[in-house]
């Protein structure tokens, strides 16, 4: 087994080019939850240099709840910001990205609801037909990107606590987010050994998340967990 380690970036937080240093995989935001085109650049830069996979972070765009509350969009504005968000990041990198991951709400949604998981691969398609796909397991994301011959990597968290469905446990929950290192590194260990994820998330904004990164990184290769 093969692990990938991704972290949520270009969100305005200090720690990315920490985060870069560890990570393998990058989700920078598009603008629309968070991010600008000028930290887009930057981000962009620091994930090359670092030699970390580039993938896009499109989210619902309200930045007043940072695109974590849910939102009721007619389908085809949902298909319509993907695209545009998706298309930004593209313009940035002069070319491919390496995945496509929906950020906060929307990447709920469009895991629990088929309508909202056709919008958002619609717009992905629009401007990348052959991205990967960054999605929860035995989801409606995961599923209609298989049905439109799209490359899933399932995705675990390890800063976040999960509820008896399989789905993570709301923010507005007390101990939604995981904030101790051992904790997290229980959890990442937990998910990895499993064998039901290839890719597993630390957020960017999240407390303590380069040392949660380092010592889940550290752990993975105590076990001899190979990293991408």
């Amino acid at each position: 087994m093969i692990l990938d380690l991704n972290a949520d970036l270009g969100e305005g937080g200090s720690e990315d080019e920490a985060l870069l240093a560890l990570a393998t995989s990058c989700n920078i935001a598009c603008g629309g939850h968070a991010g600008s085109i000028e930290i887009m650049h930057r981000t962009v830069e620091l994930a090359r240099a670092a030699g970390v996979a580039i993938g896009a972070h499109p989210g619902y765009e309200d930045r007043k709840n940072f695109g974590r509350r849910e939102l009721n969009l007619p389908m085809q504005e949902v298909v319509d910001f993907v695209a545009r968000q998706v298309e930004k990041l593209i313009q940035i990198t002069g070319g491919n990205l390496h995945h496509v991951k929906p950020h906060g709400a929307l990447y709920h949604q469009a895991s629990r609801d088929s309508a909202v998981a056709a919008a958002f691969i619609e717009g992905v398609r629009k401007i990348l037909p052959h991205a990967i796909i960054y999605s929860f397991p035995k989801s409606y994301l995961s599923q209609v990107a298989h049905a439109a011959g799209m490359q899933v990597m399932v995705e675990g968290f390890a800063d976040r606590r999960y509820n008896g469905d399989g789905a993570l446990l709301p923010r507005t929950q007390a101990g939604a987010v995981i904030t101790e290192i051992p904790a997290a590194v229980a959890q990442a260990l937990a998910l990895a050994q499993s064998g039901t994820i290839q890719t597993l998330c630390i957020h960017g904004d999240g407390l303590h998340a380069v040392a949660m990164l380092r010592a889940i990184k550290q752990a993975l290769a105590d076990l001899e967990i190979p990293k991408l």
